[in-house]
């Protein structure tokens, strides 16, 4: 069996580990392009959100490479990302291609329900090999979302344009590299040594831009367009409101366990003056986040979303709201297939030149965030 996965930023990287160490082939499709939003886009339903069509142009291509299993994750709530294994699976099917899929559930306590799939995925393998497995995936997520937290940190002060996403693209080379826990220790340190190590401007107090959304456009710069790279070239210091780490320790293993989810509590009270109600997706931490960003002094928001996402589409409508009653700009990006590069830069351009006047206007050079090296980042 070849098993294959849709692209959501790097999390391939864990991912490849992860099913290796379980004794399967992967094959991981080519990073998301034209070609893959072509083959989606032909192929999908003109309705459907642009996930889904990225998603089906992965798995062409990873079939192209010769898989013939497909891991996916499914979902539950008002969003349509629930339907997309079946929807995907009918679509594939129709093609002529003969694969097996499996689609793992969110697990919400049914722990035997999500090792049942697993089990029909990877078959008989002891729970010495699961525990190494998922170390070594843990391991890997945890070093590759260090590195970017960091990356996000120093590009935005970076003396020039593209130094800290070369030294970032190595470093997860690296991470994907390493096979034992102490070479992907080794590659982390490393990586994050790097990366502070690129020269940087002194005395520069950037602004900072919190990003909200919906998880895989937050995630996947392809379909963003590259929004976090762009805004920290342009001297911006970005914090994502999403990690697939957080998320997963909240969503999976919190659940499975029957864990408080305390921090989503938090996003959730953050959000309640405006919205009290699950609207599916991510809708209500996107507001909830926003209000966070607006009381730690960011100087803005970015909102990012698929067109046609019902859950970012009332987030959308609340937005306006939060930005005058807590005086924070905030700018919503929607994305689908006829998205261009070029619209989306002049708009973050004029974004940035609105809260840079904003904060010379109110006096507030803002407070930096502080040491840019990799000192605590690094969990021994």
């Amino acid at each position: 069996m070849k098993v294959t996965f849709p692209h959501m930023g790097n999390l391939y990287i864990p991912l490849r580990a992860l099913f290796e160490n379980l004794g399967l082939t992967v094959i991981v499709p080519p990073k998301s392009s034209k070609r893959t939003l072509t083959l989606g886009t032909r192929n999908s339903p003109e309705f459907a959100c642009l996930p889904l069509k990225v998603n089906v142009g992965n798995f062409i291509e990873a079939f192209e490479l010769g898989a013939d299993a497909v891991v996916m994750a499914g979902g539950v709530g008002p969003c349509r990302f629930g339907y997309y294994g079946e929807v995907e699976r009918e679509i594939l099917e129709d093609l002529g291609y003969n694969f097996e899929m499996f689609i793992i559930e969110p697990p919400q306590g049914r722990f035997r329900e999500v090792l049942h799939e697993l089990g029909r995925l990877v078959g008989r393998v002891t729970a010495s090999q699961v525990i190494h497995a998922v170390r070594i995936a843990w391991e890997k997520l945890s070093s590759v979302e260090a590195l970017e937290r960091l990356a996000a940190k120093v590009r935005a002060r970076e003396l020039q344009k593209g130094s800290v996403t070369k030294a970032l693209a190595q470093a997860l080379k690296d991470i994907d590299k390493a096979e034992t826990l102490g070479e992907i220790r080794t590659a982390r340190l490393d990586g994050l040594s790097t990366i502070s190590g690129v020269p940087q401007r002194e005395d520069y107090t950037p602004l900072r831009v919190g990003i909200v959304g919906e998880i895989y456009v937050v995630l996947e710069p392809f379909v963003n367009l590259d929004v976090e790279r762009e805004l920290g070239e342009m001297g911006v210091e970005v914090e994502r409101s999403i990690y697939l780490g957080d998320w997963i320790g909240l969503h999976v293993i919190k659940d499975m366990l029957r864990f408080g989810r305390g921090s989503l509590k938090r996003v959730k009270r953050l959000a309640s003056p405006y919205l009290q109600h699950f609207v599916g997706g991510h809708g209500i931490e996107s507001v909830g986040h926003s209000v966070e960003y607006a009381r730690k002094g960011f100087d803005g928001v970015v909102h990012l979303a698929p067109f046609t996402c019902m859950p970012e589409i009332v987030a959308e409508s609340i937005l306006p709201r939060v930005s005058k009653d807590l005086d924070i700009p905030i700018m919503s990006l929607i994305f689908d297939e006829h998205s261009a590069d070029t619209g989306v830069v002049t708009r973050l351009e004029a974004f940035v030149d609105l809260i840079s006047r904003r904060r010379s206007r109110l006096g507030n050079l803002g407070k930096d965030t502080g040491d840019v090296s990799y000192a605590g980042l690094y969990r021994r």
